[in-house]
């Protein structure tokens, strides 16, 4: 008797969590192509294969719907950088690690630097209001500080590395080459995202991050 009564409510539950990830994943390609200002409901709702009001009644808003995705964007690169385990590895190896894990990351999730770019024009109005961005974003640079603490103690790191202004330096240094790649290769008359280039920029931010990290 349970098992019938509970199935018409597992099913609406599966139901709805399908049509949240239709909307998630329609939503976060519209905003990476369009942007915050450009994007629109009706094309959301298109991509999704939903009825628009399905969207507003589970984000009220486009506004609601755009910090979700970011929400989520951010959960997503959080989650991977969990899965490195870098607390289980050498303080060298560690840094190493999410220097190439940063820079893969963004090679493989363009939409996420779109994501960014469109979240910075509208100077970030949605994640302030966002305890969970806070709460995800947090536990990395808390684990980033204690291999830094493990490196220092085992002499292998100098002392005095913020960690969030080391992680600001790992992501930027993919981040600005990747989301002006093509401004800077009309400038340079290079290509900065043929293998070879890309190959070359990993081992220059490796040897960057590297050479601030450890001991002299």
């Amino acid at each position: 008797m349970t098992k019938d009564t509970d199935t018409p409510a597992k099913e609406r539950l599966r139901d709805a969590d399908r049509s949240q990830g239709a909307i998630f994943s329609a939503a976060r390609d519209e905003f990476a192509e369009h942007g915050l200002g450009g994007a629109r409901m009706e094309r959301i709702a298109e991509r999704a294969g939903l009825n628009k009001r399905l969207i507003y009644y589970y984000f009220e808003d486009k506004e609601r719907l755009f910090q979700a995705v970011l929400e989520q964007a951010y959960m997503q690169i959080r989650e991977q950088e969990r899965q490195l385990d870098l607390l289980a590895l050498e303080p060298a190896t560690a840094i190493r690690r999410l220097v190439e894990f940063t820079w893969t990351y963004y090679l493989d999730n363009p939409q996420f630097l779109t994501l960014l770019n469109s979240a910075n024009l509208h100077k970030a109005r949605h994640l302030p209001q966002s305890q969970r961005a806070r709460e995800l974003n947090s536990p990395l640079i808390a684990t980033l500080g204690e291999v830094l603490e493990r490196g220092r103690r085992a002499g292998s790191f100098r002392g005095g590395v913020d960690p969030l202004q080391l992680y600001i330096s790992i992501a930027g240094l993919a981040y600005f080459y990747l989301s002006n790649n093509h401004t800077l290769s009309a400038i340079f008359g290079r290509d900065l995202m043929a293998p070879k280039a890309r190959n070359e920029r990993l081992s220059h931010m490796c040897d960057v991050i590297m050479g601030y990290v450890l001991r002299s």
